[in-house]
């Protein structure tokens, strides 16, 4: 699995294991799972309250492995107490006693943005939660440009968790206002949506875990987290499905920078496509 620098200080797998694929299995299945990522290179590990049970799978999964992991964790909270509450649960559940990356979760616009980083907002919460080393790096994941924005000019954050999708930077570019202020400000980039193709339609019914329609071909997956990857970007996450985070697997273990007329087709792909984001 390659990997990249994160920080100057940490090298981590260019494909990232998120919680979802854990949610809503069984703590054998969520085993398997951890341990085939884990033995093919897999470092970097993410989970949220939000996301099911895939708290209290993730950590037993993790035993044994903890202190090869890069591991985040993820706060809805927007009040400090709540915020301070909900990390030492997921510290608990995740059986660890640090974690390395904290995001202030889904930040929806630039107003939820003012009350984390406020009098009493969750930013000062987790600032001492650093200070006493229960947090390494700090950062924030966003749907909206607005709000990452606004965040990067008002803190010193290590990361930034975003869509960098391949429909919404080929159409209507959402995501590169965020992508060019995480560059100048040295941020580290977190790629969602990498394997995202558009809006899901009422009557779809796979993939259960996706709130989205993925990509279903293989071949055009892969083309596009490729396309993801040759982004300046640390690490991507898949889909909550294991089929994506396999497909992906092979992207990381033999990524080679995506091409200009393997842009050109996705180019293609992308005319008359509903984006899943507008800037």
């Amino acid at each position: 699995m390659q990997k990249r620098e994160f920080k100057n200080s940490e090298m981590l797998s260019i494909i990232g294991f998120g919680g979802i694929l854990v949610s809503n299995v069984s703590q054998e299945e969520a085993n398997e799972y951890i341990a085939e990522a884990v033995d093919i290179g897999i470092n970097y590990f993410d989970v949220a309250p939000t996301y099911g049970n895939a708290q209290d799978r993730m950590g037993p999964g993790l035993v044994g492995k903890r202190d090869g992991i890069f591991l985040t964790c993820k706060t809805t909270k927007r009040m400090a107490d709540e915020a301070d509450k909900e990390l030492s649960d997921s510290l608990k559940k995740l059986k660890t006693d640090r974690f390395d990356l904290y995001l202030l979760h889904g930040v929806n616009n630039v107003e939820e943005a003012k009350t984390c980083l406020g009098p009493k907002g969750a930013l000062e919460a987790l600032v001492k939660a650093r200070d006493k080393g229960y947090i390494r790096y700090l950062g924030f994941s966003v749907h909206s440009e607005d709000a990452a924005i606004y965040l990067m000019n008002r803190f010193d954050f290590d990361a930034v968790m975003f869509p960098v999708n391949w429909v919404c930077f080929l159409t209507n570019g959402f995501g590169k206002r965020i992508m060019e202020t995480a560059v100048k400000k040295d941020l580290a980039v977190l790629a969602l949506k990498g394997m995202a193709h558009t809006t899901r339609p009422k009557d779809y019914k796979e993939y259960p875990k996706t709130w989205y329609k993925p990509v279903e071909d293989k071949e055009l997956a892969q083309l596009a987290l490729r396309y993801t990857l040759s982004q300046p970007v640390t690490t991507a996450l898949t889909p909550g499905h294991m089929n994506f985070l396999r497909w992906a697997m092979e992207v990381g273990q033999n990524f080679t920078p995506i091409t200009e007329d393997e842009i050109n087709i996705l180019k293609e792909k992308s005319q008359g496509t509903e984006p899943l984001f507008k800037p």
